[in-house]
């Protein structure tokens, strides 16, 4: 009996930190922004009940609601896949057998622990449409550029590209899954006359697809969160975050602005819960779809 109560007083010695942790930091406000986006709540008076108001406004008369899902969603479809696919494809480089490859490894994942503002501040420099350095590079070659950073028509491909760069994460954990491919399938299928891309396709690619799924279903979420590097897009060239013309304007960052530059902390909660709703549906259909084509190479 004694040893039963002194196995419990260290197990919740050690887990209940966390679990008081857990509740109070997460699962408290949580909860506490739920309740708000049934109310009308502008930080100076008391939040008053108005039921499905919130969720009703977002999705029938706020002007900004589909112009941030538009831009959050037409950088989710382009954005993720090119960044599993950039990833995938440097770390298919860094894992064949090269000299300072963990030179290089290291060199390809700096990106990812940059600040996010220095980065887009020198991205910015780079695609300015006013003495950028590309556009300075296309007048060498006799080529007029565009107004990159502040064109509604170039800003959201600028985003593209400059996320690109962090994708050192998904690189890394692609390196771990082809490290677990056994060299003897290789050496079996070029045997038997299978060229690089018959061993990419038929040995790599089917013994990486779990790995491959989860890097889609995280860059996916990611995609949809994007909030600093959008900010910090609109912050480094002076302007107000979210244009020109709402045409960065990201679901995050009209979540960020509904909050606490118009205090409109109902709607920004109502826009809070519907990305997380919209996030479980999508990983919940990733993970259906996913188990159509994961193989684990039994």
């Amino acid at each position: 009996m004694n040893t039963r109560r002194a196995e419990l007083f260290w197990f919740w010695l050690f887990v209940g930190p966390a679990v008081l942790g857990f509740v109070l930091f997460s699962l408290w406000p949580m909860a506490y922004s739920l309740w708000l986006s049934f109310c009308n709540y502008d930080v100076v008076s008391e939040p008053r009940f108005i039921g499905w108001r919130n969720y009703f406004y977002l999705i029938t008369a706020d002007p900004s609601f589909w112009p941030s899902v538009k831009v959050t969603l037409l950088f989710t479809v382009v954005q993720a896949p090119l960044a599993v696919a950039a990833a995938l494809g440097v770390a298919l480089l860094l894992n064949q057998p090269v000299r300072l490859r963990g030179f290089w490894r290291a060199v390809y994942f700096l990106p990812s622990i940059l600040p996010q503002a220095a980065s887009v501040a020198v991205f910015v420099y780079i695609f300015q449409g006013d003495g950028g350095l590309l556009n300075r590079l296309l007048a060498l070659a006799g080529v007029t550029g565009p107004a990159w950073t502040t064109s509604p028509v170039w800003a959201l491909p600028v985003i593209v590209i400059i996320s690109l760069w962090g994708f050192g994460y998904p690189m890394v954990i692609f390196l771990g899954g082809l490290q677990t491919v056994p060299r003897e399938l290789y050496e079996a299928a070029h045997l038997d006359g299978a060229g690089a891309w018959a061993r990419f396709r038929h040995v790599t690619l089917p013994l990486i697809s779990p790995v491959l799924f989860f890097n889609l279903v995280m860059g996916i979420i990611g995609s949809l969160k994007v909030f600093d590097l959008a900010y910090s897009f609109g912050v480094a060239q002076g302007l107000v975050p979210g244009g020109p013309a709402r045409a960065t304007l990201f679901y995050g960052l009209n979540l960020y602005q509904q909050a606490f530059t118009y205090f409109h902390m109902g709607l920004a909660s109502a826009l809070a819960w519907l990305l997380f709703a919209v996030i479980v549906v999508i990983t919940w259909l990733n993970f259906r779809l996913g188990r159509r084509w994961v193989h684990y190479g039994d």
